[in-house]
């Protein structure tokens, strides 16, 4: 398997969890429609990285990653790599607690229909970007010259 192929694999499983978001935001299952943001933002950014040769690491915010090695993604997708990172991160630390809560957060209580339209509208955006990455991968005339 190749790191192009690997990469679509990841990027075909984030469009797939969109259909999980769009399912549990009806069931006004909000803190469940964060906690699944992440998990479809994840697998987009892995996506990303490999596409442009990088071996993601097994973490779940990989954000700054994108920004350390953005002079190897095409040249019109720059901008948005610490817009990327930044939703990496805040879904990050969003991801246990929207799961798992504490004893001073019921995450079925907490988690509102504002939280759940954010995060849903950040894993689009992060889709969006990754399929331009995957897009200019194909004809690797997006990509800066070394």
């Amino acid at each position: 398997m190749t790191n192009e192929s690997l990469a679509r694999s990841y990027l075909k499983k984030a469009t797939d969890r969109l259909k999980v978001l769009d399912v549990l935001f009806a069931e006004q299952a909000y803190s469940g429609v964060v906690r699944e943001a992440q998990e479809l933002v994840e697998p987009a950014l892995k996506g990303m990285l490999r596409a442009v040769g990088i071996e993601p690491p097994k973490l779940h915010d990989v954000g700054g990653l994108l920004v350390e090695h953005a002079g190897r993604f095409p040249v019109d997708i720059g901008g948005d790599l610490p817009e990327l990172a930044a939703i990496s991160r805040e879904l990050r630390k969003e991801r246990e607690l929207a799961f798992y809560g504490d004893s001073d957060f019921i995450p079925t209580e907490e988690y509102t229909l504002h939280d759940a339209q954010r995060a849903r509208q950040q894993a689009e955006r992060v889709l969006q970007v990754a399929r331009r990455v995957m897009l200019s991968d194909s004809n690797g005339s997006d990509t800066p010259s070394s």
